[in-house]
């Protein structure tokens, strides 16, 4: 087996047919197989893949588990040399896994590698970025990477996308990952329900040797967020995933950073709000931003003491 696919869907059925044809156009000449886990979807998504992809294994969650949890479940289901993630709102071109795939195979040393993602308007997405810091994360949160420029954004776009190169890590809607890289890190820590489970095990690939790739010479068109769309939360000004995200980052600075570097991360986050506030009030703009401001410091050591100092996750 070349390739084991795995898709996690969550309430996006009006994706899977979509999805499921780019793929299949993708794999004339490999070995491949597809392995779906559904998160608990509220839609008919199981009805269509058991009906219309039998082929396919499923797992049916009773309840939503979250992105990385939900791909590790399919591991054990897999036989492929290579593990790739596919998002069900991310299309491949014809040529993506068999270009990837010879990739990967003649640079034994890469165990990770990611595409160039654009969006439906034809429009570059980050795809390559560079790891979160709390300085980086506080130069962009108060203006201040305008000044301090050679400092690494996560999401800097002033580099040329038409080499391979390595990176830091790669967006997780088209993840290919060697096996060997699995045997040796595993693939998604579990403590992440959602956000930055890809940077994490980027990093521990990195660390255990191995090479982050962006490779350019194949485009994979990507929605993004369909699944987010349906979130209960989404209609409450997205607050449910905002805290997700913010627990998110307090788990990995605290299993990357330590206990210093996550305590920065709160600081930092703090005096940014201030920052953003004062000068709100020196341009006289209205609102000042004080109930967001209090309700986001908030959240944040809410969590912090929830996750009994970002050690351990609420769900």
């Amino acid at each position: 087996m070349d390739i084991s696919i795995i898709i996690v869907s969550y309430n996006t059925a009006h994706l899977l047919h979509e999805v499921m044809a780019t793929l299949r156009a993708a794999s004339a000449g490999l070995q491949t197989e597809i392995l779906f886990v559904d998160n608990a979807s509220k839609d008919n998504s199981v009805e269509i893949i058991q009906r219309d992809f039998p082929a396919c294994q499923l797992i049916v969650n009773k309840q939503n588990v979250g992105f990385g949890r939900a791909n590790n479940q399919a591991l054990p289901l897999a036989s492929g040399r290579y593990v790739l993630l596919v998002n069900t709102d991310a299309f491949v071109e014809a040529n993506t896994l068999t270009s990837t795939l010879a990739y990967m195979d003649a640079h034994p040393k890469c165990g990770i590698l990611g595409v160039r993602l654009e969006g439906r308007d034809g429009v570059l997405q980050p795809c390559a970025r560079y790891f979160p810091t709390p300085w980086n994360t506080f130069l962009l949160q108060t203006g201040l990477n305008r000044i301090f420029k050679h400092t690494k954004m996560v999401d800097d776009m002033n580099w040329a996308h038409d080499s391979v190169r390595s990176v830091d890590w790669v967006v997780g809607c088209y993840y290919l990952v060697r096996r060997e890289v699995i045997a040796q890190v595993g693939l998604f820590d579990p403590r992440y329900f959602l956000y930055l489970e890809e940077v994490d095990h980027c990093l521990a690939a990195k660390k255990a040797g191995w090479e982050v790739v962006f490779y350019p010479h194949t485009t994979v068109i990507h929605w993004g967020g369909e699944s987010a769309k349906s979130e209960g939360a989404i209609s409450q000004g997205g607050r449910q995933l905002e805290a997700l995200q913010t627990e998110s980052s307090l788990l990995y600075y605290r299993k990357n950073h330590g206990l210093p570097g996550a305590m920065n991360s709160l600081v930092l986050s703090g005096v940014a709000e201030v920052m953003n506030t004062c000068k709100r009030l020196l341009k006289g703009r209205q609102p000042f931003g004080f109930a967001d401001a209090w309700r986001r410091l908030s959240l944040q050591w809410s969590l912090w003491l929830r996750t009994s100092w970002g050690t351990r996750p609420t769900r």
